[in-house]
């Protein structure tokens, strides 16, 4: 099975018209949703922060998405997404979070347990960091991971 294909970020978000004025446009609007969606993904909450993941992961990025001009500013991406048409936006996200669904249908979804090598400190008495991780084992996605206290499974529910 290949993801990529079935469940593709990039053709789920084209659907959505560009509200801004042509001559205003440096950059293309699927790199400003594109960005801002896999920022939120990694924990952004504001468009300072979507700013940010974009300028540290640029060569990643560069690797699936145009980029003409970089990466937005913080200010672009706000206006753009004060511009954008909630019902078309919810759409093309209902439409690929329901593909993502789809596309992991009867896989495995393998949970594990580890300490950090190295974490603690027992001049400090710091106690290991504690990992539970999620992914889907077929195709090697990791679907959510949280720090827990000790051999803990409380958190396990927030995964």
């Amino acid at each position: 099975m290949n993801i990529a294909n079935n469940c593709s970020l990039i053709s789920h978000f084209s659907i959505i018209k560009d509200p801004r004025v042509d001559r205003t446009k440096r950059h293309k609007l699927i790199d400003i949703l594109t960005i801002a969606i896999c920022a939120i993904i990694s924990n952004a909450d504001n468009f300072e922060e979507i700013e940010l993941f974009g300028k540290q992961r640029l060569d990643w990025l560069k690797t699936f998405l145009d980029l003409p001009n970089g990466i937005p500013s913080h200010d672009t991406f706000g206006r753009v997404f004060s511009r954008l048409e909630t019902t078309e936006f919810q759409t093309a996200f209902t439409n690929w979070t329901h593909a993502l669904h789809a596309s992991f249908d009867g896989q495995v979804v393998a949970i594990d347990g580890k300490a950090v090598r190295g974490s603690f400190d027992a001049a400090t008495g710091c106690a290991a960091i504690h990992l539970v991780s999620a992914w889907a084992s077929e195709t090697g996605l990791t679907l959510g991971q949280v720090k827990v206290d000790g051999k803990s499974n409380a958190r396990l529910r927030q995964l």
